[in-house]
């Protein structure tokens, strides 16, 4: 058995994840070929079922940008600071 880390699904194959511009590229893509091309029934469902992976990473991207976000506190000097979230939180 291999201790290697497995993948999340949370991007490619790779054990990077997948960025969001990258993802939302990539599902740009999909979308543009489905949509001009004739493609057999296998490819489009592997298209499809490949975006939908795609769609799930840009909603999570966007969900970790939207809590950073939420936790933006301006300080009484005027300053934005960024509050650190425990792990915990963002399960939630």
């Amino acid at each position: 058995m291999s201790n290697a880390p497995r993948n999340t699904g949370q991007g490619s194959a790779k054990d990077a994840p997948v960025r969001f511009e990258e993802a939302l590229k990539k599902l740009e893509t999909i979308v543009e070929a489905m949509e001009s091309s004739e493609m057999p029934l296998d490819t489009l469902l592997a298209k499809y079922e490949e975006g939908a992976k795609l769609v799930q990473v840009c909603q999570s991207r966007l969900a970790e940008a939207e809590l950073k976000i939420q936790r933006l506190e301006q300080t009484s000097a005027g300053e934005l600071k960024l509050e650190r979230m425990s792990p915990e939180a963002s399960e939630d």
